[in-house]
């Protein structure tokens, strides 16, 4: 992938190589987590270690959370646009277990696979500025034994440092709210948690965007009072901005909220710690 950068800086004192696949050019980190273990970050290279967070995807996805999956290779969760992203993986420095991933579709990319797997769910014709050095995040997830800041912590410090890098400023993706959301059945938590980021994070009228499949969050409970996953949580108090209402997304069992991020709006609190700055 010619648009990327390949010479990065390590990402941390220790770090190993260089190593990349299609030219994404990070290293791999290796940092320690809580429990005195290590974790290690790193870029896929090559077809097995996307494998790898394939069925990671699938455990998470279909076996823990019910979605219903059209796969090519059974116990893994392949889509369309996987052979055009990056595949970031956050490993267990001990087991080699891959137990975090993000994928990462570029603008380059994005072309050439004709959309982002967003453009499937809302229609984001009012993002076309945006286009040029917006990249899509996707598929996120972490193993339940692994479910703790660090992972976390660790993936984002790896896409803010191949932000920089390639001169991409933009982030977009869909975060995901499970009809079964803490302990609250049904789309009402949806709805609920939709009313609630509305009113604090709502992107400005010239970003907004219309799910292709809205949720009827005019139907269903707002009124109930439940927090957002973690994962939307951490994106909000890092900046980030809520596109629009949520699409309903029968394959996964889910509510999509559509999420933008922008360099230009991190926290104060986070820049440093992300971006050096």
């Amino acid at each position: 992938m010619n648009e990327l950068t390949t010479s990065p800086p390590p990402l941390s004192s220790n770090a190993a190589t260089p190593r990349a696949m299609g030219g994404s050019g990070l290293p791999s980190a290796r940092l320690p987590m809580a429990a005195g273990g290590a974790i290690e970050v790193a870029w896929a290279r090559h077809e097995d270690e996307v494998r790898e967070a394939q069925r990671l995807r699938f455990e998470v996805f279909a076996a823990e959370m019910g979605a219903r999956l059209t796969t090519p290779i059974p116990g893994h969760d392949i889509d369309l646009f996987d052979d055009y992203c990056e595949h970031l993986l956050v490993r267990d420095a001990q087991t080699r277990q891959v137990i975090g991933t993000y994928r990462v579709l570029t603008p380059a990319q994005a072309r050439r696979v004709g959309s982002t797997y967003s453009d499937t769910e809302f229609d984001l014709t009012r993002l076309r500025s945006l286009r040029p050095r917006m990249v899509e995040l996707g598929r996120s997830c972490v193993h339940p034994d692994h479910r703790h800041g660090g992972v976390i912590m660790v993936l984002w410090s790896a896409l803010a440092d191949f932000m920089v890098r390639n001169e991409l400023d933009t982030m977009i993706g869909c975060a995901s709210i499970p009809m079964l959301c803490n302990g609250v059945v049904s789309g009402d938590a949806a709805a609920s948690i939709w009313r609630q980021v509305r009113e604090t994070h709502l992107a400005p009228i010239e970003y907004r965007v219309l799910p292709r499949l809205p949720l009827p969050v005019e139907q269903l409970d707002s009124s109930i009072h439940v927090d957002p996953p973690a994962l939307i949580k951490g994106y909000l108090r890092l900046g980030a901005r809520v596109l629009g209402a949520p699409a309903w997304d029968p394959d996964f069992n889910t509510a999509d909220l559509p999420m933008l991020m922008r360099l230009a709006d991190l926290h104060p609190r986070y820049r440093k710690h992300f971006l050096g700055v």
